[in-house]
């Protein structure tokens, strides 16, 4: 195992720069997510980490090592693609062993290491099987299954799981994450599906444009968004965002858009005049068929009303989508009240979770 550093990488296609001046430390045995939308550098990072992609300027290290120079077969990583990419004339006995045979290594240990790796993944049954005899999810863990051998540093995944239908997904997400709590090796994670950044890391790091945009443990960076873009990115349903701005009436401080009126937490750092963003997940913006009253210090900020939209019955949770003043808002609720289109609504932000971003910068205050 080995801990990856990365020091002021860049990457640049003629004059397209594609990623600025990176760093980040990942630590030994961590598992770590790359997240960001399409086109925002994290695979070509993780293509430059395995050494598929030349670096323009800065370094990459494993442990103390500087690994700028050296070839990607030499690297001792292990790369999953979303393709799986087996060799469709070998069982999986085969594809599994490939990389030990082409490095001579003993048949007995060759044996070992299969027998070990499919015994973890529950492929014991499979490996005298052809690629085209497999599942999605099975050819998914005999490529998971081939990185084992190895015995890496680190550990690749880019998007692994995207060409799987969504309970496959689940499914694999839980095997890739006991996989890594048995093994302990440093894992490195594509993905642009921020459920399984969520679910599966140590650590996140959000990317956009080639840049990050923060990093830290999925529920700090939920909980605690740097920016609007991470806040509205991470969260399905996401954050309910409403650009006002602030004013204040009887020395209490509201944010105001056009007729709406919405209450600010206590000591929150704005002041009259300020253009903002008011941001409250779904979760948090509380529901009801009557008015509720936000308390004895704001009495006069009464819930707002709007109008239901669309309803969506999960099972577990009901989502529901409503125009408040113009603005596209989401509430989930896990109570089971009746909701139709054209209902009238009030909605109440939940005080503790409301979060507020400049106008200008975006940034958090």
């Amino acid at each position: 195992m080995a801990s990856v550093k990365i020091s002021k990488l860049e990457k640049q296609y003629g004059a397209v720069k594609v990623l600025h001046s990176l760093n980040l430390e990942f630590a030994d045995g961590k598992f770590v997510v790359l997240l960001g939308p399409s086109g925002c550098g994290k695979s070509t990072l993780l293509r430059m980490i395995a050494g598929l992609e030349s670096i323009s300027s800065g370094d990459v290290y494993f442990d103390d090592v500087r690994v700028n120079d050296i070839h990607s077969k030499d690297r001792n990583v292990a790369m999953v693609f979303q393709n799986y990419a087996l060799y469709a004339h070998m069982s999986v006995r085969k594809n599994m062993a490939f990389s030990m045979r082409l490095k001579k290594v003993d048949k007995k240990i060759q044996d070992e290491k299969v027998a070990w790796a499919s015994s973890i993944l529950g492929l014991d049954d499979y490996l005298d099987r052809l690629p085209k005899e497999l599942s999605g999810g099975q050819r998914q863990r005999v490529a998971m299954g081939r990185a084992i051998v190895r015995d890496p540093d680190v550990f690749l995944f880019d998007e692994p799981l995207s060409n799987l239908d969504a309970k496959l997904r689940v499914q694999m997400r839980t095997e890739i994450k006991d996989l890594h709590q048995r093994l302990k090796t440093t894992t490195v994670y594509v993905t642009h599906d921020q459920i399984e950044a969520m679910t599966m890391a140590d650590e996140v790091i959000i990317m956009r444009d080639g840049r990050i945009e923060q990093s830290g443990s999925p529920m700090e960076i939920y909980d605690r968004p740097d920016n609007l873009f991470v806040a509205q990115f991470i969260g399905s349903p996401g954050m309910n965002i409403i650009e006002c701005q602030v004013a204040e009436d009887s020395g209490v401080l509201y944010a105001v858009l056009d007729t709406l009126c919405l209450p600010l937490p206590v000591n929150s750092n704005v002041s009259p005049g300020q253009k903002i963003y008011y941001g409250i997940r779904p979760e948090h913006l509380i529901a009801a068929k009557a008015p509720m009253s936000f308390g004895s210090s704001s009495e006069r900020l009464k819930t707002e009303s709007g109008v239901v939209r669309v309803v969506e019955p999960t099972g577990p949770e009901i989502h529901v989508y409503a125009k408040l003043a113009g603005q596209d808002v989401c509430s989930i609720s896990r109570e089971r009240i009746m909701w139709a289109p054209g209902d009238e609504i009030f909605l109440q932000p939940d005080l503790q979770h409301v979060h507020l971003f400049d106008g200008e910068t975006q940034i958090a205050l």
